[in-house]
């Protein structure tokens, strides 16, 4: 997993994208395309 310096660009790849946060680390999750997974923070 990359950690990508903007989580919007990110977020435009896929439609299915979507950004969480999870104990202070912002994620970018797709259920039906695993590969764009990414973290922040």
């Amino acid at each position: 997993m990359k950690v990508v310096s903007s989580l919007k660009s990110v977020k435009k790849r896929h439609p299915d994208c979507q950004v969480v946060r999870r104990r202070g680390k912002v994620y970018v999750i797709n259920k039906t395309d695993p590969r764009y997974k990414a973290r922040q923070g």
